[in-house]
């Protein structure tokens, strides 16, 4: 009698995890979907490269001569690398959504959303495969920069600090931008809309230059820009001795990720409307 009572208490638990346990199932299933197409066409992996890498290879390699930038003890290709690293990881999370757009011109998204799959979990699948590409450009990044000779702090733990603060601020910006689709809802629009976002959050951050020496105008909007906090995280894991509040800019990241998800995920139903 108290085995039966006792199942009967634990049955709405039981239930909870089940459902939980479904969800993410449903998540994963989507994000292994996701990334089956970078298996089948890896060139726009090695396209999204272009850029940081001549970030890395002409501008930092060009402003490292120049000791007027003040960044303490670290060269200039030390203090960049980490900015170059989150422009990277951006360039391809903001531009999520015209895949979501595309799939819903082919049709694709409407079969989707016919699976007993719930809405949500089709984003955070989505967004958390952003954040796994993510990894790829990151690790790019930073072999480019051991390459280069500069020096990183390649500690297992911190390189694994590094790939969760990738993964977060990945799927932050994808739902960012699955978002943005549901009221662009055009490839031309979100295109647009995607360069417009992101080569102001990365000029008005400390990316490139430390704040101190921006106007003080700038200064206000860097301390609003959440690309400062995530660069600021990944110069405290990468850049030995740099005294960042670590801690503080990952619940600051990871706060931004669910919200942004959670949007995402509300404003997902108008993709089909």
């Amino acid at each position: 009698m108290a085995s039966r009572t006792q199942i009967a208490e634990n049955a709405p638990q039981i239930k909870w995890l089940n459902s939980l346990g479904k969800y993410i199932s449903s998540a994963l299933v989507l994000t292994e979907l996701e990334l089956r197409k970078i298996r089948h066409d890896s060139t726009q992996v090695w396209v999204r490269l272009i850029q940081p890498t001549l970030w890395l290879l002409v501008f930092g390699s060009a402003l490292s001569k120049i000791r007027l930038i003040p960044t303490g003890n670290y060269t200039y290709l030390q203090y960049l690398t980490p900015g170059v690293l989150a422009q990277s990881v951006i360039f391809v999370a903001i531009f999520y959504g015209i895949n979501v757009v595309w799939e819903r011109d082919l049709g694709q998204l409407n079969k989707l959303l016919s699976t007993p799959t719930s809405r949500s979990a089709i984003v955070l699948g989505k967004a958390f495969s952003a954040g796994v590409r993510g990894i790829f450009q990151a690790v790019a990044i930073l072999v480019l920069a051991l390459i280069m000779r500069v020096h990183l702090n390649l500690n297992p733990l911190n390189i694994l600090g590094v790939m969760v603060v990738v993964v977060l601020f990945g799927m932050a910006f994808a739902s960012m931008s699955m978002a943005l689709a549901s009221v662009f809802r055009s490839r031309e629009r979100m295109m647009g809309i995607g360069q417009a976002i992101t080569m102001p959050l990365f000029f008005a951050s400390n990316a490139i230059y430390p704040a101190s020496i921006m106007p003080f105008w700038l200064q206000g909007l860097i301390k609003v820009n959440p690309l400062s906090y995530v660069v600021d995280a990944l110069r405290g894991l990468l850049l030995p001795g740099y005294a960042a509040n670590a801690r503080a800019d990952i619940i600051a990241i990871a706060v931004s990720t669910v919200v942004l998800v959670s949007l995402a995920g509300w404003s997902f139903r108008r993709m089909v409307s």
